[in-house]
């Protein structure tokens, strides 16, 4: 299961790469939908801050 961590710099670069739009930036946090999320890993291995736990 993909986790946004808290080191997270919200530099939005996963919304821009996940095929299924499954994160969002809401109210200042970057977060992940888990029941549209495909856990494809697209998302951590895109983040430049290494901050989304695959």
């Amino acid at each position: 299961m993909n986790v946004i961590m808290e080191k997270c710099k919200r530099c939005l670069v996963c919304i821009g790469v996940c095929p299924v739009q499954a994160i969002s930036d809401k109210d200042g946090k970057v977060s992940i939908d888990k029941s549209v999320c495909l856990e494809c890993g697209c998302c951590a291995s895109s983040c430049p801050n290494k901050a989304i736990e695959y």
